[in-house]
């Protein structure tokens, strides 16, 4: 039988103005320290990307979530945070920021499959 595992993961959300607090799911960021796993995904709804009336450059959003992507992968080209180790990049990823694109708190979980998860986790938060 396999065991669960433990993992953490947290919603990346667009915060158009900051100073409004309005924000939307637009992606997932989940981590296993065991397993030495991380995974993130995005998708920007346009429509509702439209109805925030956001001002901001849909290209910088994008640039700023490939950013993201490339420190949780630890690409090589994703700077000095991307050579850390993957509990140190996720706790980066999911540190308290006021910018246009954030995170929730970290939320702890059991699963047995952690794509599985990722993927439900997904579906459930963020389409």
């Amino acid at each position: 039988m396999q065991e669960d595992k433990l993992y953490e993961y947290a919603v990346i959300r667009l915060v158009p103005k900051v100073e409004r607090e309005e924000f939307f799911n637009i992606g997932l960021v989940l981590f296993s320290k065991r397993e030495k796993y991380i995974r993130i995904e995005f998708a920007i709804c346009p429509k509702k990307f439209e109805v925030m009336h956001c001002k901001i450059d849909f290209e910088d959003i994008q640039q700023n979530l490939e950013s993201f992507e490339k420190v949780a992968n630890g690409a090589k080209d994703g700077g000095e945070i991307a050579k850390l180790e993957i509990p140190e990049r996720f706790r980066w990823l999911t540190a308290v920021r006021s910018s246009v694109v954030q995170t929730s708190r970290p939320h702890p979980g059991k699963s047995k499959n952690l794509d599985e998860t990722f993927e439900r986790l997904f579906e459930e938060l963020v389409r």
